[in-house]
């Protein structure tokens, strides 16, 4: 268009895109270059879409174009380019959609690091969930990615949790301890900790003031509750490469390195803060402190890193920690929250952006609340069913766990409704191979097959759909929102059973026919195709894909 003298050359063209529409009617493809150039080229957008969509028609792969609203041109593009895109996936079977987008690139995604107090719950499991999924898509797109946990073992909680464990512990050895002293943590769970601390020390603790046994019980009830946590995590099917200690990290005097640099950068000064608005901020103090300049970087407010008697704030550990990431060679950092976190974000943001002289980027996924200890709920409906659930919304949407309907084998229950579409395409699998031989069914030889009877409009969709895979995968990965998968692998599903259903109305459509040899192949060939896409889905979300429904 530009050597034709319509545009003028230079133009920038990073916004210009070419993606299916949101309605259906409006074809294959829009493309919004007209309203994108439109400005730069004081072209008006009407003028420069006629002239691209007059230069568009009788292309290849082009049935039809047309202009639309204030200037998007609407593609509608041929049979046989769908076709010969379903044989591209065919040709190239699992991992079909996965790039190279990340180039190696190193990524930190620290996800669950729930207080080492106690079991976890399920609102853990969703962050938990999210966390490793997140972390499977960006290692499937070529992300280098580290799995992290931090370990919240530095604060006051875990010298509550020691002196719980003591007195479950003088329990153990024979003591009455009656009700558990308000302020302890009162759960059964400590029991066996407390009984297993009396197996190894006998009677030791029992008479040895608290300043002598709550350093050594600390470290044995955290080593205990963080055992607890594995084998939860364990259950869930979700694994991290490295656990790091709030405590070794204060040991090793991160947290002083951390305020020693941030002080050399001038970002540290002693002032006193006005009360936060309307919920008590757990560091504010109404005297002077040491501040870190969080506003700016675009925090609402300053942040006290150092109280009054001398000790570190959360947020000054939280600091040292983060810094200690990128130390390790991380400029991309995702944290995964619970739901009490949500004001947390921006401050930690700030600290990010002046640790690393914004070199670094934090992302926070804040999961909603959900309740229950994860470990009932895994034990009773299984954990690939908590895992699809868990990213059937948007982390931060609130999730009701409803056990009927994740029982239930409906369209509304997602996970049924997907792997029931993958057992389906199983099944016709199995019967295409009573009557093709085994060898034509090979994703090689399906790729080779004439598809250019897949011509109704149901079978059309399903592989219109089946090729938006790789833009569905790049768009969670760059987006770092997993859920966007569940809602493909639905739509996809919801596609498939339509046609499925279409067959058994209509026989011209059936997937398996004996007499129609030449359809049948050509739709065990589609039918492939779908199998693999909710296969390599699910195995994002580290859920098994079955192979038939019982």
């Amino acid at each position: 268009m530009s050597g034709a003298g319509l545009l003028p050359r230079g133009l920038d063209l990073s916004a210009v895109s070419v993606e299916p529409p949101r309605e259906a009617e409006h074809g294959d493809a829009a493309c919004n270059a007209a309203l994108v150039l439109a400005k730069q080229a004081r072209r008006k957008p009407r003028e420069i879409a006629q002239n691209l969509a007059e230069r568009l028609q009788g292309r290849a792969d082009i049935r039809a174009v047309e202009v639309a609203g204030p200037g998007f041109v609407n593609l509608r593009l041929t049979d046989e380019f769908w076709w010969a895109r379903l044989a591209e996936l065919l040709q190239t079977g699992p991992g079909y959609g996965a790039t190279d987008l990340g180039r190696g690139r190193a990524v930190n995604v620290e996800y669950v690091s729930a207080n080492p107090t106690g079991p976890l719950h399920v609102g853990h499991a969703r962050g938990a969930v999210v966390g490793d999924a997140l972390a499977n898509l960006l290692s499937h797109m070529g992300f280098a990615v580290t799995r992290e946990y931090y370990v919240n073992d530095a604060g006051a909680q875990v010298d509550t949790l020691a002196r719980s464990v003591h007195a479950r512990y003088r329990e153990a050895c024979g003591e009455t301890i009656g009700a558990i002293p308000e302020g302890l943590y009162p759960g059964d769970y400590l029991v066996p900790v407390g009984e297993a601390l009396a197996a190894r020390d006998g009677r030791r603790w029992l008479e040895e003031p608290e300043s002598a046994w709550l350093p050594e019980i600390r470290r044995f009830a955290t080593d205990a509750m963080m055992d607890l946590v594995r084998a939860d995590l364990e259950a869930l099917g979700v694994r991290h490469d490295l656990f790091r200690s709030e405590r070794a990290l204060v040991g090793e005097g991160r947290v002083d390195d951390a305020y020693a640099a941030l002080e050399g950068s001038d970002l540290i000064y002693r002032g006193v803060l006005e009360p936060p608005k309307g919920k008590r901020d757990e560091d504010w103090e109404p005297r002077e402190q040491s501040l870190f300049r969080a506003t700016a970087f675009g925090d609402d407010t300053d942040r006290p890193l150092r109280k009054s008697d001398g000790t570190w704030t959360y947020f000054a550990t939280d600091i040292a920690y983060h810094r200690d990431k990128i130390e390790r060679g991380f400029t991309d950092l995702i944290d995964v929250w619970g739901a009490d976190h949500g004001g947390y974000v921006k401050r930690m943001k700030a600290a990010v952006s002046a640790l690393s002289g914004d070199s670094a980027s934090l992302d926070v996924k804040i999961s909603g609340r959900a309740l229950r200890h994860l470990r009932d709920v895994v034990d009773e409906v299984g954990r690939d069913v908590v895992r699809f659930i868990m990213l059937t919304r948007r982390n931060d949407a609130p999730l009701e766990f409803d056990l009927n309907r994740v029982t239930e084998q409906s369209r509304d229950n997602p996970v049924f409704y997907v792997q029931y579409a993958h057992a389906r395409a199983c099944s016709a699998l199995r019967r295409g191979a009573e009557i093709v031989p085994e060898p034509e069914l090979a994703l090689a030889a399906l790729a080779r097959v004439d598809l250019a009877c897949l011509d109704d409009p149901a079978e059309l969709d399903l592989i219109r759909l089946l090729c938006q895979w790789p833009r569905v995968l790049e768009g969670a990965a760059l987006t770092h929102e997993p859920h966007r998968i569940a809602f493909y692998l639905h739509d996809l599903a919801g596609a498939f059973h339509l046609l499925w259903t279409r067959g058994k109305d209509d026989p011209r459509l059936r997937i398996v026919d004996g007499e129609r040899l030449a359809e049948t192949r050509a739709r065990l060939a589609l039918i492939s195709a779908l199998k693999i896409v909710i296969a390599e889905g699910l195995a994002l979300f580290g859920v098994e894909p079955v192979q038939e429904m019982r």
